[in-house]
């Protein structure tokens, strides 16, 4: 069995990626950061194939990808760790092939999926089993009408994930994700989608996500 790498999102730049790196690595991992680090790579100039390449160079051959998203549901609030079951994102052409390999099925994948929950048990800050993520082009957050159409069809509002996923299966490794709530999409709370907000959510998060993963990564490095 291959290694098992954390995929790191815009939640976990600068001195974040830095202390979430270093639970990553201890706990028998490899960690990457898939906006660059050194400088940020706004999500839809990402070089998804790219990324999955180093990690197979390294030996992997699962993905536990961690995504910042907005929450389009109220009952999903800010802070709430979210492993999706699905994705919506009918406006990519993204591909790994130029031959009939490219008709493929996507979705995270089962077994995989299943094992991070089992993993995550009854006492892992990991609560929420299932979800329908969305991915929009960005790297713009999104209208309040928008936001309603997205809502009346999915839970969770991304930028990355599905690409990522999308790019993994077809290079050979299974991929799951754990969404970390770091905002309440623009519309669905009372009040409208502020940057400075979102970013101060994110710091606390952090911390969420450092013991989540603390107590994940030693059952799934087995």
């Amino acid at each position: 069995m291959g290694r098992v790498a954390v995929v790191l999102g815009s939640n976990a730049t600068g001195p974040r990626f830095e202390r979430l790196r270093s639970i990553v690595t201890s706990g028998g991992a490899i960690a990457l950061q898939r906006h660059g680090v050194g400088r940020y790579v706004l999500p839809h100039r990402i070089d998804h194939e790219a990324n999955m390449r180093i990690l197979l160079d390294e030996g992997c051959d699962r993905v536990l990808a961690i995504g910042s998203v907005g929450s389009l549901k109220e009952e999903i609030g800010v802070g709430s760790l979210v492993c999706p079951d699905d994705f919506i994102a009918l406006q990519l052409g993204i591909t790994t092939f130029d031959d009939g390999r490219a008709h493929m099925t996507p979705g995270f994948d089962e077994e995989w999926r299943g094992r991070v929950l089992t993993a995550a048990g009854a006492e892992n800050p990991v609560a929420l089993d299932g979800g329908v993520y969305w991915q929009t082009t960005g790297p713009r957050f999104e209208t309040p009408a928008e936001i309603r159409l997205l809502a009346a069809h999915a839970d969770l509002v991304g930028m990355t994930l599905a690409s990522e996923c999308i790019v993994a299966a077809e290079l050979g490794l299974a991929h799951a994700a754990i969404c970390v709530v770091d905002n309440m999409a623009n519309g669905i709370g009372s009040d409208p989608l502020s940057v400075a907000e979102l970013e101060r959510d994110r710091e606390a998060n952090a911390v969420r996500l450092h013991d989540a993963l603390d107590s994940l990564l030693p059952e799934l490095v087995r």
